[in-house]
């Protein structure tokens, strides 16, 4: 067995057996149809099941290794942008070699989305896609982690228990970090903390950099790790959030409660909607690799954080959260001034959507979009 056979992506060899189990899968029907069918599915889930199945083989007969799974994905994806109206744009990518392998440490505040639209921003450039970092809290389910796996996805093991155990959790995904990016030569995302930024904050966890670290030579600086894995920090910013609902409420339970307590297939129905709900601009921005001399996990996390808050684009939403909560700021004026649109249509709407949360949550709603705004004024970022 190979060192990383527990986490790594599918191989192309193991796509057909991995799409022949998804598509017998009991519990990925049932859920597909939970979802897409709900009524149906309660009503004649004898019927649904087979004819659900047979969509699926028919479905995966041209998949034949995981760039056409990829490919067919972005197909759905390309579709979906257009059919949700989404407004995708991208910085700074032509800086970067197409050849090249990096580490791409970016904001998180989408399960799913958040390495999908890189992805997919780097594919219709013309370059690879990239490798992706997932907690194993998001794969309590056999065809989960079937579908991860066969996304390039890899798992970093959060549920393990006992120190020793954590300790070699975390030396394995460094090491498989290190080896895909300097052995194999395949770009890597993972999200600057664990877990999405809920609250709009977007901060860089130590830990984490602490963990690349790991798997350094004895011999090496921690400045000397860093730099052979070409670290680029990425900014991903969205209009609006498909789940600010969702987050407000769930941040309204830790406030008041001290806790939330999730349903079952909550995880997965928060992919679903995150997703396929309306998320009107995104903007995808790829920094510069960090230079040179970062020695020490601080100064490290310092640095892409400066970078992600400094190339994050503030939309309207951001704007009009802000002002709604710490009234008009001069200097917010310039980014204001680069909206060309109907301002004034672009507060009503957003307000309409704030006021459909109930009240006691809006407040938190409004800072999760007003944060960014905090974050560069705090930074004297642009």
């Amino acid at each position: 067995m190979n060192e990383f056979d527990d986490i790594r992506p599918y191989y192309d060899s193991e796509v057909p057996e991995v799409l022949a189990r998804l598509a017998a899968s009991r519990e990925f029907i049932d859920t597909l149809m939970t979802i897409k069918y709900p009524r149906l599915g309660r009503l004649a889930p004898w019927l649904m099941r087979p004819l659900i199945s047979r969509v699926l083989r028919h479905s995966f007969q041209k998949i034949h290794n995981v760039r056409d799974f990829q490919e067919a994905v972005g197909v759905s994806m390309g579709k979906l942008l257009k059919n949700i109206e989404c407004h995708l744009t991208v910085s700074g990518q032509e800086k970067l070699d197409a050849e090249g392998a990096y580490l791409f440490i970016s904001n998180h505040r989408d399960i799913a989305m958040d390495p999908a639209f890189v992805n997919f921003v780097r594919y219709h450039a013309g370059y690879d896609t990239v490798r992706i970092a997932i907690g194993d809290n998001l794969m309590s389910k056999d065809f989960a982690t079937d579908l991860m796996r066969i996304n390039k996805s890899f798992i970093v093991k959060r549920s393990v228990e006992g120190r020793r155990e954590k300790l070699n959790a975390l030396l394995q995904l460094s090491r498989y970090i290190r080896f895909s990016l300097i052995e194999e030569h395949s770009s890597v995302w993972i999200a600057q903390r664990e877990g999405r930024a809920k609250d709009g904050v977007d901060r860089t966890e130590k830990a984490l950099l602490k963990m690349l670290s790991l798997s350094k030579q004895k011999e090496q600086t921690f400045a000397d790790a860093i730099r052979e894995l070409k670290v680029v920090p990425v900014a991903i910013s969205y209009e609006l959030d498909p789940l600010d609902a969702a987050k407000g409420r769930e941040l309204y339970a830790k406030q008041t409660e001290g806790v939330y307590r999730k349903e079952e297939h909550e995880d997965l129905l928060s992919i679903y909607h995150g997703i396929v709900g309306r998320k009107g601009a995104v903007h995808v921005a790829f920094g510069d690799p960090l230079e040179d001399g970062i020695d020490t996990p601080e100064a490290m996390a310092e640095a892409v954080d400066r970078q992600i808050i400094g190339n994050y684009r503030l939309h309207p939403s951001n704007l009009i959260a802000y002002e709604m909560l710490e009234g008009k700021e001069p200097g917010l004026e310039k980014w204001k001034s680069a909206y060309t649109g109907n301002w004034p249509q672009k507060v009503r709407e957003f307000e309409t959507r704030v006021n459909a949360a109930p009240e006691a949550h809006r407040e938190i709603i409004l800072n999760m979009y007003a944060n960014p705004v905090r974050s560069k004024l705090n930074f004297g970022l642009d």
